[in-house]
C-alpha cells in the first residue's frame, strides 16, 4: 500500500466519529456486565454463606478444641500449672497459628478457659427445687468475661493468691437471668462436691449482664448466658435447674478438688467476614485438617495427646454447598443465554461495519493491500475505540460492586473487549478473502448455502440434542453443555428459521405480483432482497427470546411454587388459631377487619384417637359450606358441601379424609374419641390430598353442627381477602391467638441472599438479553436506513404517495420481525417443554425453608412468551413507520443528488 499522508486510524476516526461512539459505547456496556456478572454471583454466594453460619448458632459453627483432666502420672503442681492462664494462652495462641487458611478465626469472640464435664449437685436448701431434687451446676474458668459482660450488681470474682486443687473457697458471677431463676444474689455460697477433700465454696460476689447473649463467646456453651430446666429421665417426669458459675480465669486450679472432671478448652469461633462463597472447599478441607487431620496433630503437639476438635461447621457449609449447587445451574443458563445474545450483537455490530465498508474494502485489496495488513489496520482502529471503552466499563462494575473476585471479573471485561477488537477485522478478512471488484447478489432467496455451512449447523443441531437429552435425563447441573441447552436450541432453530425464510417469500411473491397495487409485491421483493447476512440479527434475536422465556418462566414458577407452598402452609390468606375455644364474638369481629372477603370456622382436635386409640388423627370439624367455599376459592381440596352434611348410615357422621387415612381404616363407619373424652362415628365418603384446615397426610373433616361441648365451638378461623390488614388482624384477635398471614408465609421462604441475590442477578441477566435483542434490531434497521431513504426519494418521483411509503417500509420489515417473533415464541415454548423435566425449582424457591408444596416443576408462562415477541414487531414496525414519516418530511431533493451511487 502507498503511505498516505495521514495515520490511518486517525483518518479513519474522524471519518466516521458516530459510528466509532457508538462502539465505544457498546463495548463499554458489555464490558461492564460481563464485569459485574461475576462480581455479583461472588456478592450474594457470600452473604448466602455468611448467613449460613449465622443462622446455624455458634453451638453447631465453633471448633472445639478440649483435652481431657491432667492424670495422675504428673505431679499435682504440674497439674494445677497446665490449667493456670499463662500455660492456657499461650495454647491458645499455639493453637490459632495451627487454623489453616482461608478459615479465619474471629479472635473477639473465641475464648478459652477450664470447666467441669459432669454437673456438680449444690445442697443448698434455698436453691429452687421444681420436684425435690437439687440444682446442678457446671463451673466455667472462662477467659474475657470482663470483656463481653457488664456488672449489674456487686464485682467480678478474684482469685485471692495462688489457687490449688486443695483451695476450700472460690469466687464467682452469675448471669441475671441465673440469678432471677435460682434465686442468687450477691455473697449467695454454694457448696459442691469434693473429690477426696471436703466440698467447695463459691461464693457469688457479681450478677453480670452478656453485651452479647448470641455471640459465640456465650452462645457456644448453651448454660453459659441462660440456665435449662431440665426433665429428668424416668416416668416421673422430675424437674431440675441447670447453670454455671463463671469463676476467675486463676481460680481454675481448684477444680481439680471437685468431682466435676476439670477439662480444659479453646473455643475457635469463625469470622463470618472471612468467609466466602468460591472458598467453601478449601473451607471444608481446612475444617477437616482441624478436625482429624495435620492441623490437629500439630494442635496436639502444643496441647495434649488427648486433645480432640469437634464441630458441625463441615455439616453447614456441606448444607450451603448443596443449596448453592441446585442454584448455580439455573443462574448459568441466563448467564450463557446473555452472554451469548452480546456475543452475537459484538459480531454483528462488526459484520454491520465491514458490509458497510464493503465498497472501501475490495478497492484496497484490489489495489494491493494484503489481508494480513488490511485486517491488522482494522484491529488497530477497532482496538483505539474498544479498548479504553472496555478499561471504562470495568472500572464502573468494579466502583458499582466493591466486593467479590477481580480475576474473574477483570476476565470477563477483556473477553467482550476482545471479541469486539477482533470482530471486524476476522469479517472482513472472511469476505475479502478473494479480491474481486463486483460481487454477486446475496440475496437469502438465491444463496446457496455451502456443505461446510450445512456441516455446521448439522453438528451444532447433534449437540444441541445431545444437551436437552443430558439435562432432561440428570437434570440441572454444574455441567456447562446442560446450562447451555437453552442456548443451543435458540441457536438452532434461528439456523432452521434462516433456512426456512426464503420458502414462503417465494410462495408469496407470484400472488402478490397479480394484485392491483405494486406495494405488496415491491414488499416482498424487497424482504427477498435481505442480506444472506441478517442470519446475526436472526440469531440474536432468537436466542434472547428463548432465553427471555426460559427465564421468566423460571421467575414465575419460583413465585407461583412460593405462592403455593405458603396458601397449603396457612390454609388460606391469613389463620387466626387458638388452643382453647374461641369467644363466640370473634368471628364477627374478624369479618369487619380491613380486606377480609369471608372466613371459614373451624374446630380442630388435634389428638383425636380413632378405632383402637393407638394413633391419633388431626379431626377438623367445618361448616360445610363455608368451608367448601374456602376449599373452592383456594384450590386445595374441593368438594362439594352435600357430602359432609346428613347422616350417613346409622348414626355415622359422613367424613372428608385423607389417601392415607382412608387407606387406613376403609370406608366403614369406625369411632373417633376426641380430645375432650366425648366419641362420635365416622365413615369416610370423600377423598382429598389435602385440606385447608390441616397440614399433613393425615386428617379427618366432619360437620360441626353434629359435634356437642367444647369440640362443637371453633378454635380456629381461616380468612380469604385480596389484601388482608395484618395489623388489623392481630389487634382484633386475642393475645393467646397464633395469626398467621399468607403473604409473611410466602416471605419467608425467600429469606436467603443466595435466593433473592439469584433471583437478581438472574432478572437482570434476562432483562440484559432482552435489551441486546432489541440492539441487534435496532442495528439491523439502522444499516438498511440510508437505502431505504434513497428507495423512498426515488419511488416519490415516480408517484409513491407517503402513506404508500409507509406501508412499503412496514411491509418489507415484517416478514423478518414476524419471522423472528413468531420462531422465538415458538422456540421457547419447545425449550421449556422439552427442558421441564430435568429443571426442579424447588431449590430456588424455597430453599431455607421446605415449605409444602405440590410441584416445582418448569412451565410454560404466556407472557414471558408473549410479550418479548410483540416487543420485536412493535419495534420492527415503530421504526419503519419512523423512518417514512421522517423521510416525507425532509422531501427527495437531498437523496436525488447527482452522482448518488446508492
Amino acid at each position: 500500500m502507498n503511505p498516505v499522508p495521514a495515520p490511518w486510524t486517525r483518518t479513519r476516526l474522524r471519518a466516521a466519529p458516530a459510528a466509532a461512539c457508538a462502539l465505544a459505547l457498546l463495548v463499554a456496556l458489555t464490558a461492564c456486565l460481563a464485569a459485574a456478572f461475576p462480581r455479583a454471583v461472588d456478592r450474594y454466594e457470600d452473604a448466602g454463606l455468611r448467613r449460613a453460619v449465622e443462622h446455624a448458632r455458634p453451638v453447631s459453627t465453633t471448633l472445639e478444641v478440649s483435652a481431657e483432666q491432667p492424670g495422675p502420672p504428673r505431679p499435682r503442681e504440674r497439674r494445677e500449672e497446665l490449667l493456670r492462664p499463662a500455660t492456657l494462652g499461650e495454647q491458645y495462641t499455639q493453637v490459632l497459628a495451627a487454623v489453616p487458611g482461608p478459615l479465619v478465626v474471629d479472635r473477639g469472640q473465641s475464648t478459652y478457659g477450664v470447666h467441669t464435664m459432669k454437673p456438680l449437685e449444690a445442697p443448698e436448701s434455698w436453691l429452687p427445687r421444681p420436684s425435690g431434687l437439687p440444682p446442678q451446676f457446671t463451673v466455667a474458668a472462662q477467659h474475657g468475661l470482663d470483656g463481653h459482660a457488664t456488672v449489674r450488681s456487686g464485682r467480678l470474682p478474684r482469685a485471692d493468691g495462688q489457687v490449688t486443687a486443695a483451695t476450700a473457697q472460690v469466687e464467682a458471677a452469675v448471669t441475671a437471668r441465673t440469678a432471677e431463676s435460682l434465686h442468687i444474689k450477691v455473697g449467695s455460697v454454694v457448696h459442691l462436691p469434693g473429690a477426696d477433700r471436703p466440698p467447695l465454696a463459691v461464693r457469688v460476689t457479681g450478677i453480670v449482664t452478656p453485651h452479647d447473649p448470641e455471640g459465640a463467646w456465650w452462645a457456644t456453651a448453651p448454660l453459659l448466658a441462660d440456665p435449662s430446666l431440665v426433665v429428668a429421665p424416668g416416668p416421673e417426669r422430675d424437674k431440675y435447674w441447670r447453670a454455671t458459675l463463671l469463676l476467675a480465669p486463676d481460680a481454675a486450679p481448684a477444680l481439680l478438688g471437685t468431682a466435676g472432671n476439670a477439662s480444659r478448652y479453646w473455643q475457635l469461633a469463625p469470622s463470618h467476614a472471612g468467609l466466602r462463597g468460591h472458598d467453601v472447599d478449601r473451607l471444608k478441607s481446612a475444617v477437616a485438617s482441624v478436625e482429624a487431620g495435620p492441623a490437629l496433630r500439630r494442635i496436639r503437639e502444643q496441647t495434649d495427646l488427648s486433645t480432640t476438635v469437634s464441630t458441625d461447621l463441615d455439616s453447614v457449609l456441606s448444607e450451603y454447598e448443596q443449596l448453592r449447587g441446585g442454584v448455580r445451574p439455573l443462574v448459568a443458563v441466563a448467564a450463557f443465554g446473555t452472554g451469548t445474545v452480546a456475543a452475537v450483537v459484538l459480531l454483528m455490530a462488526g459484520g454491520l461495519a465491514a458490509d458497510r465498508r464493503r465498497a472501501e474494502l475490495a478497492l484496497l485489496r484490489a489495489r494491493g493491500a494484503s489481508l494480513r495488513g488490511l485486517a491488522g489496520r482494522l484491529f488497530a482502529e477497532t482496538a483505539v475505540v474498544a479498548l479504553p471503552a472496555g478499561a471504562v466499563g470495568l472500572g464502573l462494575a468494579l466502583l458499582a460492586l466493591p466486593s467479590g473476585r477481580a480475576a474473574a471479573a477483570i476476565t470477563a471485561a477483556a473477553t467482550a473487549t476482545a471479541l469486539a477488537c477482533a470482530a471486524l477485522p476476522l469479517r472482513a478478512a472472511a469476505v475479502h478473502r478473494t479480491v474481486r471488484i463486483h460481487g454477486g447478489r446475496g440475496d437469502v432467496t438465491s444463496v446457496r448455502p455451502s456443505r461446510r455451512r450445512s456441516v455446521a449447523e448439522l453438528t451444532l443441531v447433534v449437540v444441541a440434542l445431545g444437551a436437552v437429552e443430558t439435562l432432561r435425563r440428570r437434570g440441572a447441573s454444574n455441567d456447562q453443555l446442560t446450562s447451555l441447552a437453552p442456548v443451543l436450541v435458540g441457536v438452532a432453530a434461528a439456523l432452521l428459521l434462516v433456512r426456512v425464510y426464503p420458502l414462503p417469500l417465494r410462495g408469496l411473491a407470484r400472488p402478490a405480483a397479480r394484485l392491483r397495487g405494486a406495494v405488496g409485491h415491491l414488499s416482498l421483493a424487497r424482504a427477498g432482497r435481505t442480506s444472506a447476512s441478517a442470519v446475526l440479527p436472526l440469531l440474536a434475536l432468537l436466542t434472547a427470546l428463548t432465553t427471555a422465556a426460559f427465564g421468566g418462566s423460571v421467575l414465575a414458577g419460583v413465585r407461583e411454587a412460593r405462592d403455593q407452598a405458603a396458601l397449603l402452609a396457612v390454609g388460606a390468606d391469613a389463620r387466626i388459631e387458638q388452643s382453647s375455644p374461641m369467644a363466640s364474638d370473634l368471628p364477627e369481629r374478624i369479618r369487619r377487619s380491613p380486606g377480609v372477603r369471608a372466613l371459614a370456622e373451624v374446630s380442630i382436635s388435634y389428638q383425636a384417637m380413632p378405632t383402637d386409640l393407638t394413633r391419633t388423627v388431626p379431626l377438623a370439624g367445618v361448616n360445610p359450606a363455608q368451608y367448601a367455599q374456602l376449599t373452592a376459592r383456594t384450590g386445595i381440596g374441593a368438594f362439594d358441601e352435600k357430602a359432609l352434611t346428613g347422616r350417613g348410615h346409622g348414626d355415622a357422621l359422613p367424613a372428608l379424609a385423607s389417601p392415607a387415612t382412608a387407606k387406613a381404616y376403609g370406608t366403614r363407619p369406625f369411632p373417633v374419641r376426641l380430645e375432650d373424652g366425648t366419641s362420635i362415628t365416622v365413615r369416610i365418603v370423600v377423598v382429598r390430598d389435602r385440606t385447608p384446615a390441616v397440614a399433613g397426610d393425615n386428617f379427618l373433616v366432619v360437620d360441626r353442627a353434629a359435634l356437642k361441648g367444647p369440640a362443637a365451638r371453633p378454635t380456629a378461623l381461616l380468612v380469604t381477602g385480596a389484601h388482608v390488614d395484618g395489623p388489623a388482624l392481630r389487634r382484633a384477635a386475642p393475645a393467646s391467638a397464633n395469626v398467621q398471614l399468607r403473604s409473611e408465609e410466602r416471605a419467608s421462604y425467600a429469606d436467603s441472599p443466595l435466593q433473592t441475590g439469584a433471583e437478581r442477578v438472574y432478572t437482570a441477566a434476562v432483562a440484559a438479553g432482552v435489551g441486546y435483542a432489541v440492539l441487534a434490531l435496532l442495528l439491523s434497521l439502522l444499516r438498511t436506513i440510508p437505502e431505504r431513504t434513497a428507495l423512498l426519494a426515488r419511488l416519490r418521483t415516480m408517484g409513491l404517495t407517503r402513506a404508500q411509503g409507509r406501508r412499503l417500509l412496514v411491509l418489507e420489515s415484517l416478514p423478518q420481525a414476524a419471522l423472528a417473533a413468531a420462531g422465538g415464541a415458538l422456540t421457547g415454548w419447545a425449550t421449556i417443554h422439552l427442558l421441564s423435566p430435568g429443571i426442579d425449582l424447588t431449590t430456588i424457591a424455597l430453599a431455607s425453608r421446605q415449605g409444602p408444596t405440590h410441584n416445582t416443576a418448569l412451565h410454560t408462562d404466556t407472557l414471558s412468551l408473549a410479550v418479548p415477541a410483540a416487543a420485536i414487531v412493535l419495534v420492527t414496525v415503530g421504526v419503519a413507520g419512523i423512518q417514512a414519516w421522517w423521510t416525507g418530511r425532509r422531501g427527495a431533493v437531498a437523496e436525488l443528488r447527482a452522482g448518488d451511487a446508492r
